[in-house]
This record gives structure tokens, sequence and C-alpha cells, in this order.
């Protein structure tokens, strides 16, 4: 593992992406979205090879195309974030064999985070669904930031009309309640706060909150490893 990683999981529309990366901005750390990852399979499996998300095997060649292909352009696109491409990632990431195809990814990234504009990286913060539990269970910190269904379909009903979408907030939340179900009951890798892990609720925070929630979170975690660790 890289000097320090942090880990952070939660449902969609949580605030966590939010809050990763203003982390990784205050801390000089790395920033891994490892949700683009299994999006960017998603939208290969879509887009390129014309199939369903049922499909496994070819939900299998998307996540090898993407494991051997894998860019920060290509992790950035917005075509990652529109909804069929969405609503397919949670079904193409309850695939063990995709999920195996792309966890080394991840860790290798954990493991030896990139560069920041030519400066290593202090460590590596990787945020989505099962990264304390599974990706980096021995992570340094690991958070679980949540919110209530509602709170996080009205975010994702704003963002969606933001972007000119035709969309209704009783659609997005059926959406995600059937999200949310199939993330937490499937067998590889549920989705569920790891047993070390510190709970944020930003249902009613401001994201300058919750930041300054997590970075004491974390700097207070460290303080105490450091103590325990002293001769």
């Amino acid at each position: 593992m890289a000097s320090l990683v942090i880990a952070i999981d939660g449902p969609a529309a949580s605030g966590k992406g939010t809050l990763a990366r203003k982390i990784a901005e205050r801390l000089g750390f790395a920033y891994l979205d490892t949700g683009a990852i299994y999006r960017a399979t998603a939208h290969y499996l879509l887009r390129e090879l014309d199939a369903d998300a049922s499909d496994e095997t070819a939900a299998i060649k998307a996540a090898e195309y993407v494991r051997d292909h894998l860019t920060a352009q290509m992790l950035a696109s917005p075509e990652l974030r529109v909804e069929d491409v969405a609503r397919a990632t949670s079904k193409v990431a309850a695939n063990a064999k995709v999920r195996e195809i792309l966890l080394d990814a991840q860790r290798e990234y954990a493991k030896t985070p990139p560069e920041i504009n030519g400066v290593m990286a202090g460590g590596a913060i990787l945020d989505g669904r099962d990264i304390g539990t599974v990706v980096c269970p021995k992570a340094d910190v690991k958070l679980y930031v949540t919110a209530s269904t509602e709170v996080r379909a009205q975010r994702r009903f704003e963002e969606m009309n933001a972007k000119g979408e035709v969309v209704t907030y009783d659609d997005i939340l059926a959406d995600m309640k059937e999200r949310d179900l199939r993330d937490s009951e499937r067998i590889v890798a549920p989705l569920k706060p790891a047993s070390d892990a510190f709970t944020i609720d930003t249902s009613n925070q401001s994201p300058k909150d919750v930041l300054s929630r997590a970075i004491d979170i974390i700097r207070g975690h460290l303080a105490e490893q450091v103590a325990k660790n002293a001769p």
C-alpha cells in the first residue's frame, strides 16, 4: 500500500465523490473514482458491444477492454454519467468475474498512486461501493458516506435537470431504491460499511461541514495510530 490509503464507500448521490475529491485536494493525494471504472465498462458494453447489461459474457469482454485501455480521459468522459449507463453499471458490477478483472487495477492504484503535477502523492483516496470491505480492507482510514434515499434522489434529480435531461423525481427515486437493493443484496461485494468505518450522514450537512468532519476523523484517527506505535 501507499504511505496512506483512505477508503470511502457509500450509495449513489451520497456525496462520497465530492468529498473524496476535496480531501484529495486538501491533503495532496491521488484520487480514484472506482465507480467510473465500472461505468466505463457499462458504457463500452452498451455503446461499443451493443449488448444488454444482463449479458455476462459481453460484460466480461467490456471489463477486459477497460482494464487494458484504462486512461484518465476515459474515466472523465461525461458519457459515463448518462442515465442508461448508470442503470447498467449496477448490473455489470454484480458480475463476479467483472469485479475480479477490475480489482487488480484498483489495488495497484492504491499501492502506487500516480504523481500529481509531477509531485509524488502523499497517498491514495479511492471511493466506491466496496473499497473498505474488499478492495482495500487494510486502508488506513475508512469512511462510509450516506444520506436518506429521498435526499439522494433529489440531488440526482436536480443534477439531471441541470443537464437538460427530462426526468421525474418519482422515477429517479424508484430507480435509486432498486439500485440500492441490488447493490446491498448482491452476493459479490455487497454495499455495506466496513466494521471499522466511520459513518458520515450528509443528509442535512453542507459540503463544507462534511469535509471538516472527514478531515477531523482522518487526523484524529491517524494521531491515535501514531500514539499507539510510539515507543
